[in-house]
């Protein structure tokens, strides 16, 4: 995997008094990460080294915030001037010059599981996040399955549809599909919609699988009850016994990767 997309240009209204000094993306959600912070670890962990991160509510603070983690990791921050007047698919536009690669997409409110993480990089295959076990959300992301793939994505489908979550790993041949299409949306003056919207029309071209992670922690935080029950979910995650049969005299690196699949 080549690099990392993250969207942060959002003004995360919805969050309320959690949201006035700083961008959502820097909500705390345990003792010891914020939603960005957890996600750019388990970034770096992978040994993926380049960050492009869309900006845009508090861009400065959230630059200094990234910085101050000291991971090993290069950032390109790329602001969208009118944050507040456009959905992500233009803030995607104004990064186009960087991404020319594969690409590991996500939203900056989604949190997820470790697990959910090593999957999707492991997908030969570009994929999407789907549950096929969660309900259908009535307001939220939903992937429409036809034939073993994705051919439509959006909030409005229902029939043929499971539901879904913006964590995506796109090999460079699909991604600059739906990355051309995204740009000639937004040269259109298509800006308010979702970046989804432009997938739509060239599904056919742009071969997306749906990854299910069925009951595993996938998801985004819109509002205080979402940070609620994901950090609740997290706490269970991260606080898990796993029970392993084990004899060693001494532990090398080959154990703690088992380990590290363990749990």
């Amino acid at each position: 995997m080549a690099e990392a997309l993250i969207l942060n240009s959002g003004l995360g209204s919805r969050m309320g008094v959690l949201t006035s000094e700083h961008p959502k993306c820097m909500t705390q959600i345990s003792h010891s990460d914020t939603i960005l912070s957890r996600q750019l670890r388990l970034i770096a962990q992978a040994g993926i080294t380049e960050v492009i991160m869309t900006t845009g509510y508090y861009d400065s603070i959230l630059e200094e915030y990234c910085e101050s983690l000291d991971l090993p990791l290069q950032y390109t921050f790329v602001k969208n001037p009118v944050y507040d007047k456009t959905n992500y698919i233009y803030s995607i536009y104004c990064a186009r010059e960087y991404l020319d690669d594969d690409i590991l997409l996500m939203h900056g409110d989604l949190v997820y599981e470790n697990t959910v993480f090593d999957d999707v990089l492991k997908s030969k295959d570009s994929c999407m996040t789907i549950s096929s076990t969660l309900p259908i959300p009535e307001k939220d992301f939903k992937a429409v399955l036809s034939e073993r793939r994705i051919c439509k994505i959006g909030i409005e489908f229902f029939d043929n549809a499971v539901a879904a979550q913006p964590l995506y790993k796109l090999n460079r041949d699909d991604w600059r599909v739906w990355l051309d299409r995204i740009i000639a949306f937004c040269e259109n003056g298509n800006t308010k919609c979702y970046a989804e919207n432009a997938f739509n029309e060239v599904a056919e071209s742009c071969k997306i699988v749906p990854l299910d992670v069925q009951d595993r922690l996938c998801a985004e935080i819109d509002n205080p009850t979402d940070l609620k029950k994901v950090s609740e979910q997290l706490k269970i995650i991260e606080n898990r016994t796993v029970y392993m049969c084990f004899s060693t005299d001494i532990i090398h690196s080959g154990h703690i990767a088992v380990m590290k699949v363990t749990v």
